[in-house]
């Protein structure tokens, strides 16, 4: 069986589309579209390591978490 849906994005980009939303996953999604060194193309391990390097709070991880969940979903 031919499978012709599109390829998933990298966490990374699909997170930063995620700007505009009102929640957690809308903040991280925010702070990730103006930092130059974000992970674009990077998995969600990738996103928490840089987030571990800029000494991000903890409610950043918590939006990884929740960002993980929908962008696996969708």
């Amino acid at each position: 069986m031919i499978d012709h849906d599109e390829p998933k994005p990298a966490f990374g980009e699909w997170l930063m589309a995620q700007k505009d939303r009102s929640d957690l996953v809308g903040q991280l999604a925010a702070g990730a579209v103006v930092d130059r060194r974000f992970p674009r193309n990077g998995n969600p391990e990738a996103v928490r390591k840089h987030l571990s390097a800029m000494q991000a709070e903890g409610d950043m991880f918590a939006g990884v978490d929740d960002a993980e969940s929908d962008w696996l979903s969708a």
